[in-house]
């Protein structure tokens, strides 16, 4: 195919109130704010850039780093995007993230391999799980998508191995394997973070890693290592893909799956094999809690919002030790992103999903999730994360005694009431989602500060009121003895901040 629909030129990247623009685009114009799509989209596109970022203009050290500033960062990888133009091509004779190479493998179909689509005999429940056409742009989207948030199963067409001698892609009987997951999804979906800045330049030049740092990691022996697109591998286990598998540009841009866009799908076939964080190997931007005897990772939870681990995310602030969970993106950027910016946001978010005898999907409660709190820097210390923490734990306390509540009125009336307390427990989840800012806020010592949070605790103990009436009627006689017997007492919660 002709070499045609360049990602440095071409509009693709979908960004919050702008609609598609190019990677030309994105480091041309400071004022697009934050990148647009679903989560997995939106890290899979932030680690593209933080590549580009890493080849183009690596600091040595923290010094140089903020020397360089985000106007410079954006200077240095327009240049690169000039001098490597020619391989950004999504067609051609070296098309982006893609091996020739691999079109023996069986044709997928787009919507096979997009986790939202229902293809085969599953059921379309609404019109975003309908399988479309897609345009060059959504194509080249889902390319990049793939190279880290593959699912496992029997989509890849493991018969075709490129490396001579490979065994990776063959089971213990010596057929082709079932695929492994990306080494972004894991499991069950790994929960992702990254710094926001207040312009989408400024957040590639807050998340970019120093030499120093990378070192420091201890993560990845061939530090930084080259762009996958300057140098593609020939196979699963070329000294290319085994360079890849020990560098940061090898987990930015993980290429675990070997794809070649067809006509109406792609050639797809799993590609590197990267180790897993229970190997010590990890994204920056996961956290891993390595104090225990089994390594822990965050995992992505819809049924607890990425805002409610941020304690858990920063427990770093107050740890002179590697206790607790790490994430290097926000380790490595807290401090400089609050000398050099006066508010700045964490985001998290990911995909949370099912695996049933090596097929992963995602099905029931399992869906995209994301969260963003914004932090003020002259805040930032042990003291407002110590408060901060305190709020959390007592939301927790809440949580906690408002399912027992709940429970205990349904024991009354001798019914099972476990699924509706968890759905009690949620809704106060739920309504406590669109205070926590205002509780970021107010966690430093001042005493309009302390004002703040006493007027906060009265509100969320009243979430917890509205969420046990909404679940325990009291519309007879015996329910009404029940609810009054059983209704929460926050008291106790009041009391502390009084």
């Amino acid at each position: 195919m002709e070499n045609r629909f360049n990602l440095v030129d071409e509009p693709w990247i979908p960004v919050a109130d702008h609609g598609r623009v190019s990677l030309r685009d994105i480091f041309s114009n400071p004022q697009y704010r934050s990148l647009g799509g679903n989560p997995v989209e939106k890290i899979a596109l932030l680690k593209l850039l933080l590549a580009i970022a890493q080849a183009a203009a690596t600091p040595e050290t923290e010094a140089e780093w903020q020397a360089l500033g985000a106007d410079g960062l954006a200077n240095r990888c327009l240049a690169y995007l000039g001098k490597w133009h020619g391989r950004f091509y999504l067609y051609g004779d070296q098309p982006f993230l893609q091996m020739p190479a691999i079109r023996q493998a069986r044709v997928q179909s787009f919507g096979a391999v997009l986790p939202e689509v229902a293809t085969g005999n599953t059921t379309v429940l609404s019109q975003i799980q309908a399988e479309r056409s897609l345009s060059d742009a959504d194509r080249a989207l889902l390319l990049l998508s793939l190279m880290g948030f593959a699912l496992s199963g029997k989509k890849t067409d493991n018969s075709v191995v490129l490396s001579p001698g490979y065994s990776g892609k063959r089971n213990d009987k010596g057929k082709p394997s079932t695929g492994k997951p990306g080494p972004s999804v894991g499991h069950m979906g790994f929960l992702h973070s990254f710094l926001l800045g207040g312009s989408l330049q400024q957040t590639i030049w807050l998340n970019l890693f120093s030499h120093t740092q990378i070192r420091h990691m201890g993560v990845y022996p061939s530090g930084v290592g080259v762009a996958p697109w300057e140098t593609m591998p020939s196979g699963e286990s070329c000294p290319v893909a085994r360079e890849l598998r020990q560098s940061m540009q090898g987990r930015l841009v993980p290429l675990c799956r070997f794809c070649l866009i067809a006509k109406d799908g792609l050639h797809y076939s799993e590609g590197i094999a990267h180790p897993g964080y229970k190997d010590g190997v990890i994204d920056p931007s996961m956290a891993v809690n390595y104090s225990g005897k089994d390594p822990k990772a965050l995992w992505a939870d819809p049924e607890k919002r990425p805002w409610r681990e941020l304690t858990a995310l920063l427990s770093f602030i107050h740890q002179t030790g590697g206790q607790g969970f790490q994430s290097w993106q926000l380790r490595a950027g807290l401090e400089r992103a609050r000398d050099v910016a006066d508010t700045f946001a964490i985001w998290s978010g990911g995909l949370r999903v099912s695996s049933n005898a090596g097929e992963q999907y995602a099905s029931g409660s399992d869906d995209f999730i994301e969260s963003v709190i914004w932090l003020h820097s002259e805040l930032l210390g042990q003291a407002w994360f110590s408060q901060l923490k305190i709020e959390m734990d007592s939301l927790d306390v809440l949580a906690r005694n408002l399912y027992g509540r709940v429970i205990a009125f349904f024991n009354e009336q001798t019914v099972d009431g476990s699924k509706l307390a968890a759905q009690a427990t949620q809704l106060f989840w739920q309504l406590c989602e669109r205070d926590f800012q205002s509780l970021v806020d107010s966690c430093d010592g001042s005493e309009q500060a302390t004002r703040q949070r006493q007027q906060l605790r009265r509100r969320f103990a009243g979430y917890v009121h509205q969420a046990f009436d909404q679940f325990c009627p009291r519309e007879t006689a015996r329910q009404l003895d029940a609810w009054a017997k059983c209704r929460p007492n926050n008291s106790t919660y009041l009391k502390q901040e009084a």
